[in-house]
């Protein structure tokens, strides 16, 4: 009877140690869940899943390669952007540019980025942009003064630029009294000098303008003459006296032909016609064309002169 006594108690005392079935259970679902989470904790992370451990439960630092990458920029509607945009792609604003990080962990900046990488260059002003401020082509009218008109003063002065534009252009009021106005050659009548400018006056705007320019004229001397005016050799030039042209006319090397004669037979142009007289102001831009036609081959001319001497 002892026996079996003791047998019945040891056999009830495990069982009293023994935990009922429903919290095994219920201890399994808690270790099952576990995992779950944190395995959701690493995914979420840049890390991955091969940096949780399963047997602690633990998430594990991560391994110091020597690259320290950062998590890719999301815009503001959590969609991630690209890594490899380094300029921000608003075409109201000029393009901004950011550093990009090497595989070496050093931060290198890149580039400066812009809507266009060709570069802006400058063009070199050629001789012929500067030459209507360095060139000036005069012509002026005269009127008679003294016995008979025998004398010439000045009357009109025009000075035209390379391109023809017109520099300077006025009546001048002679300082002795006219008389003649010689019409038929000059253009100029009484009415035009009534209120004209001053011969002093208009005599120094012109030298004024004159000063280290190349001038260029018809027959220049006479030009000079009536101002009063000795330019220097080295800046003029006189259409009447130059070879090359009588010998686009046709001319002999030596004549010296008319304004009128060569811009007829060079350019087929009629100049200085009808019964109101002469424009200073044609005169000095056919001078000028003239002087184009030639230009090259005569400075080439007079520097090889110059060298020579």
């Amino acid at each position: 009877m002892s026996n079996i006594l003791i047998n019945v108690s040891l056999s009830d005392e495990p069982a009293q140690k023994r935990p009922p079935a429903a919290n095994w259970k219920n201890k399994n679902k808690r270790y099952r869940k576990k995992p779950r989470e944190f395995e959701h904790r690493a995914s979420s992370s840049l890390e991955g899943r091969n940096n949780y451990n399963h047997r602690t439960g633990q998430v594990l630092p991560p391994r110091q390669n020597g690259a320290n990458h950062s998590a890719p920029p999301t815009s503001s509607n959590n969609t991630t952007l690209p890594s490899n945009s380094l300029c921000s792609a608003s075409p109201s604003t000029s393009a901004q540019c950011h550093e990009k990080p090497n595989d070496s962990g050093n931060t290198k900046a890149s580039p400066p980025c812009s809507s266009s990488q060709k570069p802006t260059t400058t063009q070199s002003s050629s001789s012929a942009a500067a030459m209507p401020t360095k060139f000036l082509a005069i012509d002026c009218e005269m009127v008679g003064t003294g016995p008979k008109g025998s004398n010439s003063q000045l009357a009109r002065c025009s000075l035209v630029s390379y391109d023809g534009d017109v520099v300077y252009d006025k009546f001048i009021n002679p300082p002795v009294p006219i008389t003649d106005y010689r019409t038929r050659w000059s253009g100029i009548r009484q009415r035009d000098l009534v209120n004209a400018t001053p011969y002093i006056e208009a005599r120094k705007e012109i030298l004024r303008l004159l000063m280290g320019k190349v001038v260029i004229g018809h027959a220049i001397h006479n030009d000079f003459k009536v101002l009063g005016y000795a330019h220097p050799g080295v800046l003029t030039r006189d259409t009447s006296r130059i070879p090359l042209l009588n010998q686009r006319a046709g001319f002999a090397p030596n004549e010296v032909a008319s304004l009128k004669r060569l811009t007829k037979a060079i350019f087929n142009r009629d100049i200085q016609t009808g019964r109101k007289g002469h424009s200073s102001v044609e005169d000095a831009r056919a001078t000028m064309q003239l002087y184009r036609v030639v230009e090259e081959q005569w400075e080439r001319t007079l520097a090889s002169k110059a060298q020579n001497t």
